[in-house]
């Protein structure tokens, strides 16, 4: 499907009680690493859909959600095909490190932030993580 309108979507930079935050790998970014996230249903909240997001992509239930920051792609190289989205992003917290990755999933880790730095990382979540280790919230 074409979309003739910029996409908003949801992602959070979240971390666990031990410190480290989560990171994953998907098919779309090219074999970079970012965040679990996704689109915004019709009629749903944006905290709505990032908690969805986050119970399908990972299987984990996040709290302690605050706004991080907006992100705008348009057709950015290192998405999987030519696409205009707008990236609201979030910090978070989750109870554990378990996960339940669905097919979207390729990798994950937990790491330390400053660790999550010597990834491939795509821009987007690059920009997240500086701006959450720039915050003490380390």
């Amino acid at each position: 499907m074409e979309y003739q309108y910029p996409i908003p979507t949801v992602g959070a930079l979240v971390g666990s009680p031990s410190g480290k935050v989560l990171i994953v790998k998907t098919s779309k970014w090219q074999g970079l690493w970012g965040v679990p996230g996704g689109k915004i249903e019709w009629g749903e909240s944006l905290e709505a859909a990032l908690r969805r997001e986050f119970r399908e992509e990972v299987g984990l239930e996040l709290f302690n959600i605050r706004y991080a920051l907006l992100l705008e792609g348009v057709f950015d190289p290192q998405f999987y095909k030519p696409m205009h989205f707008l990236f609201v992003n979030y910090f978070a917290q989750c109870s554990s490190e378990e996960i339940h990755p669905n097919e979207e999933i390729v990798e994950w880790a937990w790491v330390r932030p400053e660790e999550a730095l010597s990834y491939p990382l795509n821009r987007i979540t690059r920009t997240l993580l500086e701006a959450y280790m720039g915050q003490g919230a380390a």
